[in-house]
């Protein structure tokens, strides 16, 4: 592991090095020491309850999304009424950058959290929807037609073939769905928030508390980081069981 995670270590010594022997200003890059200090300060005041709020929210809408959008791209794999209902409005809103579209949640729910949680929710939602979609209407017709033929009903046809079949490219899905809910809760959060991750950042480095500034992003970006690490493990898992139990 340290082997794997030394260009981190080799660039945090660079950093702290090129802020003490050039005088670099803080404003452009603050050294590691002084951030340091900053997260000692902030850690001991209010930095943990603006992460809370963070990850709460990322967490609802993060957690509704991986429900509905497997749901929703399971369905419109397998009914073409569902397919023929929902596929333009995917298709239409897929490729749209998601934070253009937080002008029109501050109208519609105004500045609470019921913005930010409907935000990165349609944000996670549509890479779990696409990749929901693929996988199940790429899953081998064999195996369907093989369950039919030994009785298989349509609910289990969809629990004991397509799922199971489906399970790697929906789990990868939702693995970018995890990114873009950590992009779109911080964007969001810098606009209009008054509390979180997203809030500390931008409140603080508008005082010029640059080193407070980047505790904010180094913090958030280690959350990601092990969130998308305990992710990658717990996917293996599940991958494995399914293997063994094929």
């Amino acid at each position: 592991m340290l082997v794997r995670y030394l260009p981190i270590l080799i660039l945090a010594f660079i950093w702290e090095g090129v802020t003490r022997f050039w005088a670099v200003p803080d404003y452009l890059l603050p050294s590691l020491s002084s951030i340091f200090g900053a997260f000692i300060e902030l850690a001991a005041d209010d930095l943990w309850f603006h992460l809370s709020r963070s990850i709460s929210r990322g967490g609802i809408a993060l957690g509704s999304a991986i429900v509905i959008g497997i749901t929703l791209g399971v369905l419109m794999a397998q009914i073409r009424s569902v397919r023929i209902l929902f596929k333009p409005f995917v298709q239409l809103f897929y490729p749209m950058p998601k934070s253009a579209l937080i002008p029109i949640a501050i109208v519609w729910f105004g500045l609470g959290d019921v913005s930010k949680v409907v935000l990165i929710f349609i944000g996670s939602l549509l890479p779990i929807v696409v990749s929901s979609f693929n996988s199940a209407r790429g899953v081998d017709e064999v195996l369907v037609w093989s369950a039919r033929g030994l009785g298989a009903n349509n609910r289990e046809v969809l629990w004991e073939v397509i799922l199971p079949a489906a399970l790697p490219e929906i789990l990868a899905g939702v693995r970018v769905a995890l990114a873009i809910s950590f992009i779109l809760m911080v964007s969001a959060e810098l606009i209009i928030g008054n509390d979180g991750i997203g809030f500390v950042i931008s409140s603080l480095g508008e005082t010029g508390y640059y080193q407070g500034m980047w505790v904010g992003i180094i913090v958030i970006s280690a959350v990601g980081f092990f969130a998308d690490r305990l992710y990658v493990l717990g996917m293996r898992r599940i991958l494995v069981w399914q293997e063994s139990g094929a």
